[in-house]
């Protein structure tokens, strides 16, 4: 027997964020503007989809905010370091991880249409710490590489790309399909990132236990007891792994909990204990 959830409808105080987090770059008049005027996205019911242009880019904000304390997601693409996870170097808008595969497959993908670029010598190297936290072969060298195949605009396309492949076009795809909106689209997206699109500890794997125990809106359950359940889920698996959980607890399940279920701003929200704010 699926529960229904123990999800209540209670007014949940926000607590005053300070600043307002301003993002580089952002202006009215940046690359954004043709998008803006874009027909969004929708679902059968009318209901604006997270890969709607206003909303896409504030997912990409919202899990900025989380992987590298900032909003400004655009000034992520140099980036790359090894955060001590297990996972080797992370690196990227998405945190691409030279651990997990991601990285790999992105570098060899985008060497098939760019075979000079500066990270094709890496290769080698790449497939030999694939699934470990090694940096043999890698070190100084592979990370001056990617700072500087980062300032080429092709190398920044390609990273968008990759995330939409394998994160978010999938997690926004499967997320329709289990009947949730802009909110439950993004917590689907969210854990894809974090958790890697495979079983458990996975995405999959935590969307099958949340299954287990609550019917999806397309199944003919409420989406709000689904989604609660869902990051029930999430967060057991996030405490396994010893990960702050306040992207959940401060973020996603506030956004619940407060009924914005399409993600409409404006947004405030905690991570790490961090306020930040989106009108």
């Amino acid at each position: 027997m699926k529960r229904a959830g123990r999800l209540l409808f209670v007014a949940v105080p926000l607590v005053a964020v300070a600043a307002y987090f301003a993002v580089p770059g952002q202006s009215g008049d940046d690359s954004r503007s043709d998008a803006r005027t874009a027909s969004p996205a929708r679902s059968a019911d009318g209901r604006g989809g997270l890969d709607s242009p206003d909303k896409k880019e504030l997912a990409q904000r919202i899990v900025s905010s989380a992987e590298n304390s900032s909003l400004d997601w655009r000034g992520q693409y140099d980036y790359v370091e090894d955060i001590g996870d297990g996972r080797g170097y992370t690196a990227g808008i998405i945190g691409f991880t030279t651990g997990t595969h991601d990285l790999l497959d992105l570098v060899e993908r985008y060497t098939k249409s760019h075979p000079d670029n500066a990270l094709a010598r890496y290769l080698p190297a790449l497939r030999e710490v694939d699934g470990s936290e090694s940096h043999e072969g890698l070190g100084s060298g592979f990370v001056a590489a990617w700072k500087a195949e980062s300032r080429t605009a092709v190398f920044r396309r390609a990273q968008d790309s990759e995330r939409d492949r394998v994160y978010f076009d999938p997690a926004v795809r499967l997320a329709r399909r289990d009947g949730l909106g802009a909110l439950g689209q993004f917590i689907y997206y969210d854990a894809m990132v974090m958790h890697g699109p495979g079983t458990d500890p996975g995405f999959y794997g935590i969307r099958e236990r949340a299954m287990e125990q609550a019917d999806t809106p397309a199944e003919g359950g409420e989406e709000e007891a689904y989604l609660d359940i869902f990051l029930d889920a999430r967060k057991k698996t996030m405490k396994e792994e010893k990960r702050d959980t306040s992207r959940v607890d401060t973020a996603q399940r506030q956004f619940l909990y407060d009924g914005n279920l399409d993600l409409d701003t404006p947004l405030k929200w905690k991570v790490y204990g961090q306020p930040y704010e989106v009108r």
